[in-house]
């Protein structure tokens, strides 16, 4: 063998193994740890916005969530309780797996008695006004985007995301790194058109709540003007058994206070 052929060799024994990654599995089960871990789940939530000028506000409130299949439609309801101009507003999802069905959500505005309908192109836009995004909340379908393996490191999978409707959204494509130990999705990082890296989402703090790896505290921010909002989660627990009437239009008005407190 020549000194020529060894080089080859060695260089192709020496390439990345990303070529080997079925990345549709690795997307499907980083979306179901991400979002479907057990049948349905509980967790108290503390959001605090930092402007760009480092003006601090706080958010609180309960989130519940049922599958009505893994990796398939979703309920959620989300509960405000501070401060008191947000209490008692209360977010809802019917989330759905289908990409030709928009996602259904709506915002109870107590002051006003009223029920807002959020629709399908507001769910990029500001979630009670931090750095989250109402489609950050709820989870982005997986089957709304294209992705390629680009990277790997020891401890990550790093895809590039491409949306199949490029309209629909404000970015041109994002980069999540997955870990390969959780699989959870633990940053992600959006590129505008001229390909500026603008916004980042993160996992922060994750630990295992029930045999399920599980985020304590994410992080986004806004890179080109500056400021971020930390979410927190405490009293996290899975598969309760919430019934039906928790997720429906009549817990706008009436929430479920013994899932609550």
């Amino acid at each position: 063998m020549s000194r020529f052929t060894l080089f080859i060799f060695a260089l192709v024994l020496s390439l990345p193994s990303v070529a080997e990654v079925d990345v549709e599995a690795l997307i499907i089960s980083s979306e179901k740890v991400a979002y479907y871990s057990g049948q349905d789940g509980r967790s108290d939530a503390r959001m605090m916005i930092v402007d760009a000028q480092g003006r601090k506000q706080m958010r609180q409130f309960t989130i519940l969530r049922r599958d009505i299949k893994d990796n398939g439609d979703q309920q959620m309801m989300v509960f405000f309780s501070r401060p008191t101009d947000v209490k008692d507003t209360v977010f809802r999802v019917e989330k759905h797996a289908d990409i030709t069905v928009d996602d259904d959500r709506w915002l109870y505005l107590p002051a006003l008695d009223l029920v807002k309908r959020i629709s399908a192109g507001d769910k990029r836009t500001s979630f009670v006004g931090s750095h989250f995004f109402y489609e950050d909340v709820s989870g982005r379908a997986i089957s709304e985007d294209d992705f390629e393996l680009v990277d790997e490191t020891s401890e990550n999978y790093i895809l590039k995301a491409t949306p199949k409707s490029a309209d629909s959204v404000e970015f041109s494509y994002y980069h999540v790194s997955i870990s390969k130990q959780s699989k959870l999705p633990v940053k992600i990082d959006f590129f505008n058109q001229e390909g500026v890296n603008y916004r980042r989402v993160e996992a922060v703090k994750i630990d295992n709540i029930q045999g399920f790896p599980t985020v304590l505290r994410s992080k986004v921010s806004d890179l080109v003007n500056g400021g971020y909002t930390l979410m927190e989660f405490r009293n996290i627990s899975y598969d309760l058994g919430l019934p039906d009437d928790v997720f429906s239009e009549r817990s706008l008005r009436t929430p479920p206070r013994q899932w609550l407190n």
